[in-house]
């Protein structure tokens, strides 16, 4: 099965740093990003869906500014998600611009899920 790339940009009204424990811890993302996020010794996240469990690897990551989860499965290119967290500086603005990478390709249906989770995240910090 082919790979789709998602990119969406989105604003949130609330400061970079306050915004990074929400995209790169398991307490954060259980807030809103799915039903249940643990994460165990070995650092894999264990991501929920709908009673689905998903395991992911923090594989890169840079305080306040962005973020990288990995699905582990047995594919040679493995779905993943990403977050970067930006500034535009001439109106301090924040946005977080979101890299869905996986199976799922309809564009459409990508954009109202991370509409909808961009607007459970907004109603949490705030902004």
């Amino acid at each position: 099965m082919s790979k789709f790339k998602y990119v969406g940009e989105y604003e949130v009204k609330a400061s970079k740093k306050m915004l990074y424990p929400y995209l790169s811890t398991a307490s954060g993302l259980a807030q809103w990003f799915a039903d249940d996020v643990n994460i165990d010794e070995d650092k894999v996240f264990t991501v929920i869906w709908d009673g689905e469990e998903n395991k992911a690897k923090m594989v890169s990551h840079r305080t306040n500014s962005q973020v990288k989860f990995e699905f582990i499965s047995d594919d040679d290119d493995p779905n993943y998600v990403e977050f970067k967290i930006d500034m535009n500086e001439l109106t301090q603005s924040v946005f977080i611009r979101v890299t869905d990478y996986s199976e799922m390709d309809d564009e459409q249906e990508l954009e109202e899920l991370w509409e909808s989770l961009m607007t459970d995240l907004r109603e949490i910090v705030g902004g």
